[in-house]
């Protein structure tokens, strides 16, 4: 268990990301993974009101709903903490105050909760005063509604603003920043991850597998069929094949997955509480989560650092 950056929240080391819901993944098989999941130990689940809007037919909101009704029909809402976000769906795209409550509204209905554990902002709004976002954002802390706030692909500086503007007016904080990370992109080290750090806060990363490229099924002549292939395969370069030599000896060695040695690398480097990965299957899950109990050598973390180097 995990302390999620300045909040009351333990969570595993591994977040189940539910973007698939709904989209990749029906109902049926959903709930199998997401009774998978938490057999093994997982209890953090991450969603969105855009999920999955952008799919042909999708109107955004599936994945929660089906969140929601796996919640209703297993009796485990005190045993799960629901991420969601708002932000991103079409007509909802910002950070308005109104946008942020009529939102909210939604997400806990569709969720069939009263309380949303955290709640992101998905993506940042220049052009909203971030005092009217985080007053927002307070008011339904305030409310009960939402137990804590995040922020997700903020940048270091537009983060450092909002925990100020917080601080100032007596608003609630966010608590943990969500951004892509993984081994074949670190482009979260350095001046974002050192903002995380000095406030105290946690990374939930996303693309923890790199878009299913560190499960190591992609290979040069290998046809993979996944909505996620083509993005995938742009890191078969030298670089990224270095990536997947490395996980596979550190995998062999351990008798586990290159994909949960990915997630392990992950969830081993500072300020990361739990990398989010998402699985369409339960055979797809099995193999994400030995990560949940984990831990790497230092040796096997230089060896991999070592290997996704530019």
């Amino acid at each position: 268990m995990t302390k999620l950056g300045t909040s009351d929240l333990g969570v595993s080391r591994l977040c189940l990301g539910g973007n698939v819901f709904g989209w990749t993944a029906d109902e049926e098989t959903s709930f199998a993974v997401l009774d998978a999941y938490v057999a093994a130990g997982g209890d953090f689940v991450d969603t969105a009101d855009a999920y999955s809007a952008w799919a042909e037919g999708h109107t955004g909101g599936e994945s929660e709903t089906i969140i929601g009704r796996w919640l209703r029909s297993r009796g485990n809402r005190d045993r799960v903490v629901v991420a969601t976000k708002v932000g991103m769906l079409a007509g909802l795209d910002d950070l308005k105050a109104a946008t942020i409550e009529r939102a909210a509204e939604d997400s806990l209905r569709r969720l069939g909760v009263d309380h949303i554990d955290l709640y992101y902002a998905h993506k940042d709004d220049p052009g909203t005063p971030q005092e009217e976002t985080l007053a927002a954002f307070d008011r339904l802390v305030r409310a009960g509604k939402v137990r804590h706030i995040a922020a997700s692909n903020y940048t270091a500086d537009r983060l450092t603003s909002a925990l100020a503007v917080s601080e100032r007016e007596g608003f609630a904080g966010f608590v943990a920043l969500q951004q892509a990370y993984n081994l074949v992109d670190r482009s979260y080290e350095g001046e974002l991850s050192r903002a995380v750090a000095d406030h105290g806060l946690s990374s939930a990363p996303y693309w923890g597998l790199a878009k299913g490229f560190l499960t190591g099924k992609y290979r040069p002549g290998v046809t993979v069929e996944s909505a996620r292939a083509a993005a995938a395969s742009r890191y078969l370069d030298e670089r990224g094949l270095r990536v997947l030599t490395a996980l596979d000896e550190v995998a062999v060695g351990r008798g586990t997955t290159p994909a949960a040695v990915a997630l392990a690398w992950l969830a081993d480097q500072p300020t990361v509480a739990a990398p989010i990965a998402s699985a369409r299957t339960v055979d797809q899950l099995a193999e994400l989560l030995p990560a949940l109990e984990l831990r790497l050598a230092a040796d096997e973390i230089a060896a991999l650092s070592t290997a996704s180097e530019v």
